[in-house]
């Protein structure tokens, strides 16, 4: 039976995220939504939560919770007894799948490293640690506050305390050569994680390293060739050690995929609790897209003001559901659903080009079913625009 557009989140399923926008500093490259705060004051900001929370509820109805993940910003900062109270409410509030998967970003420094046990305790059963480069001189280039031992030995201590855990590296960074991320990605191999998020480094309008590259001051970036080649050994080395690519950026063996970002690239609905957070929710007949007031101060006085802190939400049309089911489920080794893609846009994807770009290696097909290549991956975007 085909099912109506308006159940078309099911085939995703149903996560939160909940963002927390503090940071000891501001890396450079970064472009989330972070800010650094002198003081905080956490029993206020813990009651602003779960405010929403209960706001948020009353939209949603009883559907099952599959995942929920703190993001941010820096959450290894929040007090494990806030994020206690967060996942307490939750877990009241909406049932929850047997295997809820509840992840926390964390920095690997000495000080954050020793809330784990009480993250764990929580109810967080996976942290994600952002490492981003195994070198000293690198961590400092990229603003970061560890070094590469403190973050080696804060790892093992996550995979003691967690069922399961991930970490992070950025690659085609400032003077990397193909030979040093074949290296260092040799050593991540080498430290037997289950997932890695290997991401490309961008530079961003609006950050440091982009305000240093727009007057010619960030020198040393690979090419594009150079960039493309690494993303490729990447794919090599480790779909080789049993860690292949299920998404454009993820790595993981099998049955360690991250499954709240799988939420996001299946096209389910999502809650954004925090500011800046971004949502996805099927309600009345219609999916909105939801996002909340940016800066901290204001979303949290909106809060108190008013009960909420989202901005009012916008309703999908169609063609802009369709579209954004396509760019998240290409982004995945499975690929994507004609037959869904169709439902949403309520015209099929056009044959010739698909049989185009399978003709270019960018694209497969099986059965109802397409995908792209590890070339086509590479090429996203412009896969995508030849699609729509």
């Amino acid at each position: 039976m085909k099912q109506p557009a308006t159940q078309d989140w099911q085939n995703g399923g149903f996560g939160i995220y909940v963002h927390w926008p503090f940071c000891q500093a501001k890396c450079p490259y970064c472009d989330f939504n972070s800010h650094v705060a002198q003081h905080i004051d956490h029993a206020r900001w813990t009651r602003a939560y779960l405010t929403e929370l209960e706001r948020m509820r009353a939209m949603t109805g009883a559907r099952v919770v599959q995942s929920v993940f703190f993001g941010g910003g820096t959450p290894s900062l929040m007090p494990p007894e806030m994020v206690a109270a967060l996942l307490e409410r939750i877990s009241a509030l909406w049932p929850q799948a047997n295997d809820c998967e509840v992840t926390l970003e964390a920095n690997p420094t000495s000080a954050e490293s020793t809330r784990f046990h009480g993250f764990r305790d929580a109810g967080v059963n996976r942290v994600s640690i952002g490492i981003q480069a195994l070198n000293d001189d690198d961590l400092r280039r990229l603003g970061r506050l560890h070094s590469a031992a403190e973050a080696i030995k804060a790892f093992d201590m996550a995979r003691t305390i967690f069922p399961r855990a991930s970490f992070d590296l950025i690659y085609a960074r400032q003077h990397q050569c193909l030979a040093s991320w074949r290296a260092e990605l040799a050593e991540a191999l080498q430290i037997e994680a289950g997932h890695l998020s290997l991401y490309q480094l961008t530079i961003e309008d609006g950050t440091a390293f982009g305000d240093r590259y727009q007057r010619g001051k960030l020198g040393g970036l690979p090419d594009d060739e150079n960039a493309a080649d690494m993303y490729m050994l990447t794919q090599e080395m480790c779909g080789a050690a049993g860690l292949p690519a299920y998404e454009v950026s993820n790595h993981a063996r099998d049955g360690h995929e991250g499954r709240h970002n799988l939420v996001y690239w299946r096209y389910g609905d999502y809650l954004g609790v925090g500011p800046g957070a971004h949502g996805r929710l099927t309600a009345d007949g219609h999916r909105w897209a939801r996002h909340s007031i940016r800066m901290p101060g204001a979303w949290l006085e909106q809060i108190e003001k008013s009960g909420s802190g989202e901005n009012p939400p916008q309703p999908l049309p169609a063609a802009e559901q369709a579209a954004e089911y396509l760019m998240m489920s290409l982004r995945l080794q499975e690929g994507s659903s004609q037959r869904r893609y169709e439902a949403l846009a309520r015209k099929p994807l056009d044959a010739a080009k698909i049989a185009d770009l399978q003709e270019s290696g960018h694209l497969w097909l099986r059965g109802d079913r397409i995908g792209t290549t590890d070339a086509g991956r590479a090429v996203l975007n412009a896969v995508l625009r030849q699609l729509l």
